[in-house]
């Protein structure tokens, strides 16, 4: 009987906690997994939002740190100036969330980095909710073989694949996009872009993971241009 009732308790907690939104789970980050902004800086984010003030503090170092934009379930924050971070709540169940992290590192070249937590920031396999698109997943099939000869020699220079992703503010959506020809000489950038594809990759949320791929010009990017 003690044991039930142990467990109760625990799955109790559990949902109460994932049933928080996200300034809360925020709120609660674990020192070990926000180096650079304190408890009390999380907790000033949110009052600053609310009462309609720039949310803007100094982080561990002294620099500037913002929040961009916060609502039940997404944050945007910018914790350096070279660096951006964003968060969606997103459901496993009717009362199971995870919350999937996106850091993006700005300068010069912008690469993002993907994970899952549970909502008491418990590390989650990233494999298991997504499956990053592979490089060649940008790029159109060449109508000829002359231009598939053209392409390989382009990608001979394309030695560093580069992946900015970005959350949806309103959609259960994830966006990918190639950035890889951004560190190319310009001229080969040039003509590698005509074996791109027009738009990026976008992946959307169902039955909790990752899969189904979208065409990207129904969503909005979340993110301020940079």
């Amino acid at each position: 009987m003690k044991k039930i009732t142990g467990l109760l308790i625990v799955l109790c907690s559990v949902l109460t906690l994932q049933a928080q939104d996200i300034k809360s789970v925020f709120i609660a980050l674990p020192d070990s997994l926000s180096p650079l902004l304190t408890k009390v800086n999380r907790e000033d984010f949110g009052d600053f939002l609310a009462s309609g003030m720039k949310a803007e503090v100094k982080n561990r170092f002294g620099r500037s740190a913002e929040m961009v934009k916060m609502t039940t379930d997404y944050l945007l924050l910018e914790p350096t100036e070279s660096s951006r971070v964003e968060m969606k709540l997103l459901p496993l169940s009717d009362s199971v969330k995870v919350m999937c992290v996106v850091h993006t590192y700005l300068g010069p070249l912008e690469d993002s980095k993907v994970d899952f937590y549970t909502t008491d920031w418990k590390r989650l396999d990233a494999a298991d909710f997504l499956t990053l698109p592979a490089e060649d997943d940008f790029y159109a099939v060449p109508a000829t073989e002359s231009l598939a000869d053209s392409l390989a020699g382009l990608k001979k220079y394309a030695d560093m694949y580069l992946l900015k992703a970005s959350l949806s503010e309103k959609d259960a959506v994830i966006r990918f996009d190639y950035m890889t020809p951004s560190y190319m000489e310009k001229e080969k950038a040039g003509q590698l872009k005509q074996f791109l594809k027009e738009q990026p990759l976008c992946y959307e949320w169902k039955n909790g993971k990752f899969v189904k791929r979208i065409a990207c010009k129904k969503y909005r990017k979340s993110v301020r241009a940079t």
